[in-house]
């Protein structure tokens, strides 16, 4: 553990424990610097750490204050997952569709979907942006632009990505349906049935799902919930298995929520680009940070073209226009082949739309009001969840998307969970469906993309009550 995260252990322990309340102020930095004999920017460290964990709020030129209801969090999952070192095989499906069935019911509390509330999203605006491009479309666009994507809305995608500091080419842009069909296209070229693909776990049930479409053997990497994969376990994963690709997301990952530093970013891409495996990330939730500066993007450190970048609009801004879309570089030309000889193109009014929509501005203001929504829900669910679920129960407070994983005390059946809660109304997704070998039995994932409210704090009452009386 590094100094500023034990000192930042200390204060959290403090505030557990109520030796500091709620609205307190913290000790200065001059303080802990003489006192703990450490230096400022340790302290700064530690007080950024409590900040992004929702126990502390800093205010203007006076200090870092306990934050309301900070003691009512629960403490901060901190363990790595110990997989085997072992390929498996990958049977989810059934699994996951058993899980996922009831997010689809509106009369469902949807704790367990996959998706933020459809009422975040400026759907008048996106439905003005249709009506508009289709007033004056040209019919000839449609086979203009058939494979990779419409001509207008790769180039706003492009200007997006300069502005995170990556140049990307417009033609190295495929607009895909989804961030899934991304994913997919990405397997189908470097893969062939029985090769093995890395994966950090636990990792998002559509990886697996997508691993268990092509034939390819899962092998399971070590993450810790706020570091991200332990590359030194990568490492001995590729030299003993060989894979033909590593799956990940490295920012605001599904379901633990962690974001990789720049720093271990950089020595990821650098070391998949020594062993030359292909990164195929999904890297959906990168614009949904609570910071005031967005996380940089893997493909910043990538020099080669080793990261295949997938990423879409679905969970930031058009849910059901399916608009996804792959940086390729050096695998384009397969991508644009396989593509054609599967589902041939995304259809034109809803690119169009997205383009229209970014081109006229307004985007950038929606996000900044949706992660303000969000970061306000997480704090909203965590304290709940710290106040309602047995003592022993830990959670991740992730520094942006909308998941929080929480770890149950051992012998807690997230799936008897699952099944209990969904006759009651409620729909949460369980530990078992994140892992290839249905592993965290004792873990849950709840999204917080949805309003606080009487119903959602009933729903999340009901889970703390059902892994108390399982406990």
């Amino acid at each position: 553990m590094k100094l500023y995260e034990a000192l930042a252990a200390d204060i959290a322990a403090s505030i557990y424990s109520g030796v500091l309340r709620s609205g307190e102020k913290l000790p200065s930095v001059r303080q802990v610097t003489a006192n703990r004999g450490v230096s400022a920017s340790t302290v700064f460290q530690a007080y950024y750490l409590l900040e992004a964990q929702g126990l502390v709020r800093a205010r203007d030129r006076s200090g870092y204050y306990v934050a309301h209801g900070a003691r009512h969090l629960p403490p901060e999952a901190d363990t790595p997952s110990q997989p085997t070192e072992d390929a498996a095989s990958v049977n989810i499906n059934d699994l996951v569709f058993d899980v996922l069935e009831s997010t689809m019911m509106r009369d469902v509390v949807q704790l367990g979907s996959a998706f933020p509330s459809p009422l975040l999203f400026p759907h008048d605006r996106l439905s003005q942006s249709i009506s508009s491009t289709t007033r004056n479309f040209d019919p000839w666009s449609i086979v203009d632009e058939l494979t990779p994507g419409h001509t207008d809305l790769r180039r706003q995608i492009a200007l997006r990505y300069l502005a995170s500091g990556v140049h990307v080419n417009t033609d190295d842009i495929i607009i895909t349906n989804g961030a899934l069909e991304a994913l997919n296209l990405c397997l189908g070229v470097l893969t062939q049935p029985g090769d093995k693909v890395l994966i950090e776990t636990p990792t998002f049930y559509a990886a697996l799902q997508s691993l268990e479409a092509h034939h390819l053997e899962a092998v399971e990497v070590p993450t810790h919930p706020r570091e991200g994969i332990q590359l030194d376990a990568l490492e001995n994963a590729i030299k003993r298995h060989r894979p033909k690709a590593c799956c990940l997301m490295t920012t605001f990952q599904n379901p633990l929520g962690y974001l990789m530093s720049d720093e271990k970013k950089q020595a990821l891409v650098e070391l998949l680009t020594r062993y030359d495996v292909p990164l195929i990330e999904d890297d959906v939730y990168n614009e949904l940070y609570f910071g005031s500066t967005q996380p940089a993007l893997t493909k910043r450190f990538d020099t080669s073209g080793i990261v295949m970048h997938c990423s879409s609009f679905s969970k930031t801004l058009a849910p059901g226009y399916r608009i996804g879309w792959v940086v390729a570089e050096r695998h384009t030309r397969a991508i644009a082949r396989r593509k054609l000889t599967t589902t041939l193109t995304c259809p034109l009014p809803t690119q169009m739309a997205i383009a229209h929509y970014l081109e006229k501005g307004g985007y950038d203001k929606h996000l900044r009001h949706l992660r303000k929504t969000l970061q306000t829900q997480q704090t909203q669910f965590a304290q709940a969840i710290g106040h309602y679920f047995p003592p022993g129960t830990r959670a991740t407070r992730p520094k942006g998307g909308y998941f929080i994983w929480i770890e149950l005390p051992l012998g807690i059946n997230a799936l008897e969970i699952h099944r209990h809660a969904l006759s009651l109304g409620i729909s949460v997704a369980p530990g078992p469906i994140f892992s290839a070998k249905q592993a965290f039995q004792n873990c849950l994932r709840i999204n917080y993309g949805y309003a606080w409210d009487a119903r959602t704090e009933a729903a999340t009452a009901t889970l703390g009550k059902l892994a108390t009386l399982d406990a």
